[in-house]
């Protein structure tokens, strides 16, 4: 008899159904009784499978993390004997859940002083030209959180590059380096088919000390972009997450839950205006499973969450101007791609002389050099 090795690859997610959510009440039984822990009611059953949805980061499916569960119906069990309780209820469930993610939220609770602190620069009121607040995903697997952070854009005369501070100084992976690629290819089919992109971009995560990656912030440093090249001002009260392609359309992200929360526990950290919100991909809708806290303040309209499919839809939120379609003539005046068109032929009007005399020089260095046959001398 010969042994063979069997590699298998074993799902860390499950669709959601009517039978699984009966299979999970079924693992928790048998917990409860193997460990002879206290009796679990429906809602505290129901609120453990909610837990499970919220660590798949999808509402229609389920973790299989089946050891993280079970830690969370253990300490659960210990607050109702802490209690002096005959069963473990929806309550106990909860405090188990805020008080595992309370032990591990110490990088949490040091950004968060240093936002409030004004040691971490986030605006979350008024406008400014050039500059956006994108959304991070801070933490591991079992903890993690989201945090606004500063995205600025400056441009000057050049040769349409567009330069990234965290790729240049080493900070940034592959899929951020891919998504500011991406950036550069959208501006060349939206701008540069009737003439140059005579201009060199910027772009810069404020405040950032640390590895950068992912890109999910693929639209927000688009929309710095085209407020800098159009001199129109973005509302600093939204935040915005997201990914792109070359045309424009707007592609799902992950953590959309910490990053929406995120930006809520600022706004609310700093007084909450009721112009306050996050701008999402649409796709990313069916995985929102927000608190209690979040979802109450949006329903009364204290909160916004505005869920996006293109680029143009996004920039008119942020700016309160169209976006613009293209004519014959051009982009619509006074629209936000109108004012960049423009700007981008102005900035071309002004770097073309300059490129003409280059090319003269380089056409010139080019020639062969005429050799002249000796003269010769008459006697």
């Amino acid at each position: 008899m010969k042994i063979f090795k069997i590699k298998a690859d074993f799902d860390y997610e499950i669709k959601r159904s009517d039978q699984v959510l009966v299979e999970y009440a079924r693992v928790v039984k048998k917990l409860i009784k193997e460990e002879n822990l206290l009796e679990f009611d429906k809602a505290a059953i129901a609120q453990l499978i909610e837990i499970c949805v919220r660590y798949a980061g999808n509402k229609n499916k389920l973790t299989t993390r089946f050891s993280v569960i079970a830690d969370l119906a253990r300490e659960a069990n210990f607050w109702a004997k802490d209690e002096g309780a005959i069963q473990v209820t929806l309550d106990h469930v909860i405090k188990s859940y805020y008080s595992a993610r309370e032990r591990h939220g110490m990088m949490e609770d040091k950004v968060s002083e240093m936002i409030d602190e004004n040691m971490i620069l986030i605006d979350t009121e008024g406008e400014r030209v050039g500059q956006i607040n994108g959304l991070a995903v801070y933490g591991s697997d079992y903890y993690s959180f989201g945090r606004p952070t500063r995205i600025t854009s400056s441009i000057a005369l050049g040769v349409g590059n567009i330069i990234n501070v965290d790729r240049e100084s080493g900070m940034s992976g592959k899929s951020y380096n891919k998504g500011v690629l991406i950036i550069s290819g959208y501006f060349k089919e939206t701008f540069g088919k009737d003439h140059p992109l005579s201009f060199n971009a910027n772009l810069v995560f404020e405040q950032s000390y640390g590895g950068i990656d992912g890109d999910s912030a693929s639209c927000a440093e688009i929309f710095a972009l085209l407020s800098t090249l159009s001199d129109i001002p973005l509302k600093q009260s939204i935040a915005v997450t997201g990914s792109l392609n070359q045309k424009g359309d707007v592609q799902p992200i992950g953590g959309v839950n910490e990053k929406v929360e995120g930006f809520y526990d600022v706004c609310k950290s700093k007084g909450i205006s009721k112009k306050q919100g996050v701008i999402i991909p649409i796709q990313n809708v069916k995985d929102l499973m927000l608190r209690d806290e979040v979802v109450s303040a949006v329903i009364e309209g204290k909160f916004h969450i505005w869920a996006i499919e293109r680029v143009e839809e996004g920039i008119e939120i942020l700016t309160g101007v169209k976006a613009g379609k293209k004519t014959a003539k051009g982009y619509e005046a006074n629209s936000v791609f109108g004012l960049v068109d423009k700007k981008i032929k102005e900035m071309y009007a002004k770097s073309k002389p300059k490129a003409e005399v280059q090319r003269k020089y380089k056409a010139k260095s080019k020639r062969k050099p005429i050799t002249k046959s000796p003269v010769k001398r008459k006697k």
